[in-house]
């Protein structure tokens, strides 16, 4: 299976990979999601070490089940050969109602057919008030017009 592009990735097809990875992720499928990764990858998210397919899509449905009306929004940091790094932030209200904004960076590593094999990911997150909310789109994908996290001031 190919996940175009491919590496070796330049500018443009950088920003596509990491848009594909954002779209994905605003689509909240974990099956599907999980599809963009190798059967064997690893991950660190926080303090979970999730490796091949079948636990990284457990952990996205866990992930969604308590992070609700969730919105994310991923901007490319630095890319070279098989390697992108994004930075990216998230909304999401939890079941008291309670909204929350999550910062992080990613470091990524993609096979020869553009399949993520290792994702590296920093987060941070703090609770915001519903007035605070900079990610108000419907769920699912990012209008194109949605400012981004630099235009955000974020």
């Amino acid at each position: 299976m190919s996940r175009p592009p491919l590496p070796p990735f330049a500018e443009e097809t950088a920003i596509q990979k990491v848009r594909a990875a954002e779209d994905g992720w605003n689509g909240r499928d974990p099956a599907r999601v999980a599809l963009a990764y190798t059967p064997d990858c690893q991950w660190r998210n926080r303090v979970e070490f999730p490796r091949g397919r079948a636990e990284i899509e457990a952990f996205l449905t866990r992930k969604w089940a308590r992070e609700l009306d969730y919105r994310l929004i991923k901007e490319l940091w630095t890319f070279a050969g098989n390697r992108i790094a994004v930075r990216f932030a998230y909304e999401y209200r939890d079941d008291s109602v309670q909204w929350h904004r999550a910062y992080g960076n990613e470091n990524w590593q993609f096979d020869a057919d553009g399949l993520m094999e290792l994702r590296i990911a920093s987060i941070n997150e703090h609770p915001i008030a519903e007035a605070d909310r900079k990610f108000r789109w419907p769920l699912g994908r990012r209008p194109d017009d949605h400012p981004g996290l630099s235009e955000l001031g974020l």
